[in-house]
């Protein structure tokens, strides 16, 4: 009954993934349709400004969220540690959760930078475009933004499912 609840979960969340990454490929060719246009309206130095947030936007945004997931893994598993936990495990959990720690505010601070960037490119957009064309970038990049934070929550929630179901067949003999 138990695998059963879990297959079914999991059948629940692959269909709403296939959705997610249906308005992902919605989203890209929104994209795909606002870079020609900043291409045919904007200078080649402007229009490669652009791409540039465009592009890092994805990244940074990707970073951020694997490092959050990776120290809250971390976090859980230091969560669970005890009197047993021999005390080599603990200092690697510790350093991990240093090293990861770190590594998530250097990328805060990537998106910190990405911010400001964002604020650049709109202000040269804003020479170009129509107040409607500038909110439909800025709809672009917050749609591409929680797309992008909404696929990996789900392929996260998936793995986990994915374990607990692999760990119960596991269980049973």
């Amino acid at each position: 009954e138990l695998m059963a609840g879990l297959q079914s979960r999991l059948q629940a969340l692959w269909e709403e993934r296939e959705l997610v990454l249906s308005e992902a490929r919605e989203c890209t060719k929104q994209g795909k349709e606002l870079e020609a246009m900043v291409q045919d309206i904007c200078k080649p130095n402007e229009f490669e400004r652009y791409m540039m947030f465009i592009g890092d936007l994805e990244k940074v945004v990707s970073l951020l969220l694997c490092l959050s997931s990776r120290l809250a893994r971390v976090q859980n598993a230091m969560s669970r540690m005890d009197s047993n936990t021999d005390a080599e495990e603990k200092q690697s959990l510790n350093e991990r959760h240093k090293l990861l720690s770190r590594q998530r505010e250097d990328a805060k601070d990537l998106k910190d930078n990405l911010d400001r960037r964002e604020r650049v490119v709109s202000g040269i957009l804003a020479k170009y475009l129509t107040e409607q064309q500038l909110q439909d970038y800025q709809h672009f990049v917050q749609v591409k933004t929680s797309l992008l934070i909404e696929q990996k929550d789900l392929e996260e929630r998936i793995k986990f499912f994915e374990e607990q179901l692999e760990n119960l067949k596991q269980s049973i003999p």
